[in-house]
């Protein structure tokens, strides 16, 4: 018998309270409770050929909920190489991540355990921050651990609250419930972003397109909700911004003419992700990002050559078409650098130069290595072809991700891609020593499954889907922002001034030789927006203007300047 507690005369009690009990009861009940929770779905024939992993999946996501404070499930339960490490080691898994939370419970929709995502949901709403945002992760109390903010994780709560109510997991008395927790995230989103201050591979700042394609998906869920609440003003601000920044997705991270497009064949392509200087260059290829887990001296690269699988979320969040040019060109350079063809199927890179792996010899990672293959990044690629029409082929990838998992099913982080290192335990297309089980590659599979069930990516954003693909909803604005400086007005837009307070904007378009004021009025969301009529100025205008802060009875001191350049045609 095995007895746990804080002090050897607890756990002795509770090991002799099992033995007293016997092992057959414990048995009965331990089997005969997992068999009543197992959602049926879950337990559905896989297409043949498949080595359905569905059962153990969903036994991964319910294993890694906390016992004590439910709805709290962590990344995974193990230590990435943690047989490299020392017992001091408090590294691991086995935290909250707010992003893979979402994640693990739009599976668990999948599946049909609805009582499970109302505990996740009760659970993100005692450990939002009073701000809005969740922490890059945190212990199961809640307690943060690391301080990185990555607006991706305050977006997938929103994502999954509608998702919820799309699935009736969420009665009317529960939106209501739910209701501040959204609108507090809302607003964050809307008063932080577009720049994120890391992505969601942890790494990076700036605009990237997987956190662009969340946060916006989500600011029009967030609209959804605040109608159906009777604040049709901060609705509309959600809106309006969600649009824009939808319009700007090229700009800031759509490259044409480089290098590299012309040696895959393509004229442009998304970058991972573009730095945030991109508001005052105007062009991701003129940036530099960071590459962490790289020796030194390999640490920097330009923007334009990194390419990431994380474009896909456009698609997978409704905001583009899978068959959008730009998005067949980007699967085109995706595939040039980073797919690697297994025994078992397909897989891909996070990024190129990614140095979160093995080394080259097998020996673990320790701050640095070699990337390697990803198999929940497979589940993604299979969600891009079902939304492109293509259900063989996504079936096909379901089936790569099943062919990736261990013995006991259990499917890892990354898969080792090179010859057998046997002394290492490192076999071509097997779990490579990272973690595993990776709940969040489970939840993949697990909604990859519904997904081809369906017919349909099972989590796509409706709002964004009807709005951007089928209305082809553009923007008349162009926001500017202290924390958002953008130096180009294309013609034809109309400018808006975003502040904390109110303010007056005092603007010129000729030099100061005329001068117009326009008062900010309030959104709802703590900002105060003035839009300027500037759609009639033609492009080579230089527009000026400066602030007067009214509260303050004070003027900003700075001129802004801003030029009007001819439209883009990127949209």
């Amino acid at each position: 018998a095995l007895g746990l507690g804080d002090t050897p005369a607890e756990a002795a009690e509770c090991a002799a309270e099992s033995l007293r009990d016997g092992f057959e009861a414990a048995r009965t009940r331990y089997v005969r409770e997992w068999r009543e929770w197992l959602p049926a779905p879950a337990l559905d024939a896989a297409p043949p050929p498949s080595r359905d992993v569905s059962a153990m999946s969903a036994i991964v996501l319910r294993t890694c909920e906390s016992k004590e404070n439910l709805g709290g499930i962590v990344a995974s339960l193990s230590l990435p190489w943690g047989f490299a490490k020392s017992d001091d080691d408090m590294g691991g898994y086995h935290l909250v991540w707010p992003r893979d939370l979402a994640e693990t419970a739009g599976a668990l929709l999948a599946i049909g355990a609805i009582d499970d995502v109302q505990r996740v949901l009760s659970y993100l709403q005692a450990t939002q921050c009073d701000d809005g945002h969740w922490p890059q992760n945190m212990w199961i109390d809640g307690a943060p651990y690391w301080d990185g903010i990555q607006l991706d994780e305050t977006a997938f709560p929103i994502l999954l609250m509608d998702l919820a109510r799309r699935n009736d997991a969420l009665p009317a008395a529960d939106v209501q419930k739910f209701w501040p927790m959204l609108r507090r995230a809302a607003v964050y989103l809307v008063t932080q972003g577009p720049v994120t201050q890391q992505d969601r591979w942890e790494e990076d700042p700036g605009y990237s397109p997987f956190t662009l394609a969340a946060v916006i998906a989500a600011l029009l869920a967030a609209a959804d909700f605040a109608d159906g609440q009777g604040d049709a003003t901060l609705a509309t601000y959600l809106r309006e911004t969600a649009d824009c920044w939808n319009d700007s997705i090229e700009r800031w991270t759509y490259v044409s003419g480089t290098d590299l497009a012309r040696r895959t064949g393509v004229d442009g392509y998304y970058v991972r992700i573009a730095p945030p200087e991109v508001a005052e260059s105007a062009s991701p290829a003129s940036g530099f990002v960071p590459i962490k887990n790289r020796p030194p001296g390999e640490t920097s690269e330009a923007a334009s050559h990194i390419i990431s699988p994380d474009a896909l979320a456009l698609v997978r969040f409704g905001l583009r078409a899978a068959d959008d040019p730009r998005i067949v060109n980007t699967v085109k350079v995706i595939d040039a650098l980073l797919k690697i063809d297994l025994p078992g199927g397909p897989s891909w890179h996070r990024y190129n130069d990614d140095g979160y792996g093995e080394h080259a010899d097998g020996t673990p990672f320790d701050g640095t290595g070699i990337g390697r293959a990803w198999p929940l990044l497979t589940g993604e690629r299979a969600h891009y072809e079902l939304a492109a029409g293509r259900p063989e082929a996504a079936t096909r990838l379901l089936h790569a991700m099943e062919a990736f998992a261990n013995e006991g099913g259990l499917i890892s982080e990354q898969v080792w891609e090179s010859a057998d290192i046997p002394e290492r335990e490192l076999f071509l297309g097997r779990p490579s020593g990272s973690a595993m089980p990776l709940v969040w590659a489970h939840a993949e599979y697990l909604k990859l499954r519904r997904s081809l069930q369906d017919g349909a990516v099972f989590d796509v954003a409706p709002q964004a889907q009807q709005r951007y693909l089928r209305e082809k909803k553009t923007s008349p604005f162009t926001i500017w922002r202290f924390s958002h400086k953008c130096r180009e007005l294309p013609a034809g837009r109309t400018l808006r001034v975003e502040t904390m307070s109110p303010a007056t904007i005092h603007w010129s378009a000729d030099n100061w030789k005329t001068t117009h004021d326009v008062t900010t009025r309030d959104t709802g969301a703590g900002i105060h927006v003035a839009d300027l009529p500037t759609a009639p100025l033609g492009a080579g205008t230089e527009l000026l203007f400066t602030l007067f802060w009214p509260q303050a009875k004070r003027w900003e001191g700075v001129d802004f300047t801003m030029k009007v350049v001819a439209t883009s045609s990127s949209r």
